[in-house]
């Protein structure tokens, strides 16, 4: 039977000379696996024992942070929709989508992400583009990220249609998942421009893929979230064992330095561009 994440539980036992058996917070951190598993654990177990030993200082219980690792992006959600998992790290559109299934999540903290709490999408094209403006875009073909992506989808999507471009005014699309995919086909010409992140847009520049930016755009960083019913002395807590740690070796594999705080109103642009994305495809035949 599934133990009750976040419940108290009894140690099994102690160490030889030391005190009778001791209560100890046990918490779930719940994800979903893109590739290897052993690679997910490998990027997080560090951030996950930081956070450990900060709750542990301001709860003064000893706190256990369990990892729960399913397979396929749905099922990932659902751990913390669900109730499965005590707290998880959503994209900001994953955020949005999980928090309409289940109002009682709750944003512990967002991302500090090179002292920002938003960072930048790029519009990229072939380094040779005659290109100068997105409005240019108009019968050209276009690479996005993932169908779920905040920032490969729906603020791209909502760039383009700043610029006075919709779904119908391109040659074609595609959603090719991976950001670094979506560069790599820019740079080799199969598409005319496409979306990604700026720290995989740099990191392929750094590596001769000859593309460049046309426009960038800000996304907020990544929420952390509490399920709903999580008990609000170990959710406030965990809150400021977010803010405390300060672990830069740690979080180095998660590519961010810190947590700020945060809460749902971060994320309401991000909300209004999933609103707002039905009108990209608007009489699209």
């Amino acid at each position: 039977m599934r133990s009750i994440a976040g419940a108290l539980i009894l140690a099994a036992f102690s160490g030889l000379g030391s005190s009778p058996t001791e209560a100890k917070v046990v918490l779930t951190f719940g994800t979903y696996a893109p590739d290897k598993p052993s690679a997910m654990v490998a990027q997080l177990r560090p951030t996950l024992d930081a956070i450990a030993r900060e709750a542990t200082a301001v709860l003064g219980e000893e706190v256990e942070i369990r990892m729960q690792l399913v397979k396929g992006y749905e099922a990932g959600v659902a751990l913390i929709v669900n109730g499965e998992a005590d707290f998880t790290r959503l994209g900001p559109a994953s955020y949005i989508f999980a928090k309409d299934e289940n109002d009682g999540l709750t944003v512990l903290a967002m991302e500090n992400k090179n002292g920002a709490k938003s960072f930048d999408g790029v519009i990229a094209v072939h380094r040779d583009s005659t290109l100068t403006e997105v409005s240019q875009l108009r019968g050209r073909s276009f690479a996005f990220g993932s169908k779920r992506s905040t920032l490969g989808r729906y603020f791209s999507q909502l760039t383009l249609m700043q610029a006075g471009l919709l779904a119908r005014d391109l040659k074609r699309y595609e959603y090719l998942g991976r950001h670094d995919k979506v560069g790599r086909a820019v740079g080799s010409g199969l598409f005319d421009a496409g979306a990604l992140e700026e720290t995989t847009f740099q990191k392929l520049v750094d590596k001769g893929v000859p593309i460049r930016a046309l426009t960038k755009f800000s996304n907020s960083t990544r929420p952390w979230v509490a399920r709903a019913g999580l008990d609000q002395r170990v959710r406030d807590a965990l809150r400021q064992a977010l803010l405390n740690v300060d672990d830069r070796g740690a979080l180095r594999a998660l590519r961010f330095d810190g947590f700020f705080e945060g809460n749902d109103s971060d994320y309401e642009p991000t909300r209004d561009a999933i609103r707002r994305n039905p009108q990209f495809f608007a009489q699209l035949q």
